[in-house]
C-alpha cells in the first residue's frame, strides 16, 4: 500500500531522486520491488517541498497515476529543494476522495505520509476519534484511514510533541484500537525526518560530506542498488537529520 520517500540535504532537483534513479519512486508506481501489499500504486501521487527561506512547504498532488501527469516531469526537472517528501498511492478504498486523499498531507511546517492500512477501518477507530476535538475531525482533508491517522499525529504536534514522539504515540494508539494495522508513517518539518516501520518495508541512506553537503534519504525501498542503503527492522522508529540517523524499537501495545 503506497511507496514514499523523504530527503534532507543540499539543494537538489526533485527529479534527481524521484525520476532519474533506476528504481525511482516514479518507477515504483508500477513496478515496486519490495512492496508487501498491493502491486500497483496508481491511485494518485504527491510531492511536498520546502523553498529556500520559506518554512511552509508547497505541494503538488494529483489523483491520477504519476506516469499519467504530463506536467510532472517538467516540474521535477526544474524545482530544487533542500528537503521534500513524495508518495505514490495505492488506496485502501479505491477511488476514495481523489486528490485530497493523496499524500503528503500538510499543515504549517509539516508534511506527512502513511504507507499501510488501518484494519477494520472506519469502525475500528471510532473510539480513537473521541480524543480529537470536533473541529479537527471536521477539518479532515479526506475520508480515509490515512487522513485520520494524520489528524492524530497533527493533534500531538500542535500540543508540542516532537516528530518522533508524535509518530510513536500515534502508532501505539492506532495499533491498540485496530490490531493488524500496517502503520509505516513518514513525517518531516524540513530539517528532521521521522518514520516508523509497522508492517511494511523502510530503508535509509546517509551520505556524509563536508559541512552543508551531507544528506539523508528515507524511503519505502531503495531507488538503486548502492550498498549504502540500510533496511530498518520492523517495529522501529527512525529519526534522521542530514548527518545522523537514530533507530528506536517500538513496543507492541498492551492487550
Amino acid at each position: 500500500m503506497c511507496r514514499h520517500l523523504a530527503y534532507v540535504g543540499p539543494s537538489v532537483a526533485l527529479g534527481e531522486l524521484l525520476t532519474q534513479q533506476p528504481h525511482a519512486l516514479y518507477r515504483q508506481s508500477w513496478e515496486p520491488r519490495r512492496q508487501r501489499y498491493g502491486t500497483v500504486n496508481a491511485d494518485g501521487f504527491g510531492i511536498g517541498w520546502y523553498a529556500e527561506g520559506d518554512p511552509v512547504p508547497a505541494r503538488y498532488r494529483r489523483a491520477v497515476p504519476i506516469w499519467a501527469d504530463p506536467s510532472f516531469a517538467d516540474l521535477a526537472r526544474v524545482v530544487r529543494a533542500e528537503a521534500f517528501l513524495a508518495a505514490v498511492r495505492d488506496a485502501t478504498v479505491p477511488g476514495a476522495d481523489g486528490e485530497a486523499a493523496a499524500a503528503p498531507f500538510a499543515s504549517g511546517p509539516w508534511l506527512f505520509s502513511h504507507n499501510g492500512a488501518v484494519r477494520g477501518w472506519p469502525g475500528s477507530l471510532a473510539p480513537v476519534t473521541a480524543t480529537l476535538p470536533a473541529a479537527e475531525l471536521l477539518a479532515l482533508e479526506a475520508r480515509t484511514d490515512s487522513a485520520l491517522v494524520w489528524a492524530l499525529v497533527l493533534h500531538r504536534l500542535r500540543a508540542g510533541d516532537g516528530l518522533d514522539r508524535a509518530l510513536a504515540d500515534t502508532v501505539a494508539e492506532v495499533a491498540a484500537a485496530a490490531p493488524g494495522s500496517r502503520l509505516n508513517l513518514l513525517l518531516t518539518d524540513g530539517a528532521t525526518v521521522a518514520a516508523t516501520t509497522w508492517g511494511d518495508s523502510l530503508w535509509y541512506r546517509t551520505e556524509p560530506g563536508p559541512p552543508g553537503a551531507a544528506r539523508t534519504v528515507v524511503a519505502s525501498e531503495p531507488y538503486d542498488d548502492d550498498p549504502r542503503w540500510h533496511e530498518v527492522p520492523d517495529r522501529t522508529l527512525l529519526t534522521a537529520t542530514r548527518t545522523d540517523v537514530t533507530l528506536t524499537s517500538l513496543k507492541e501495545p498492551s492487550p
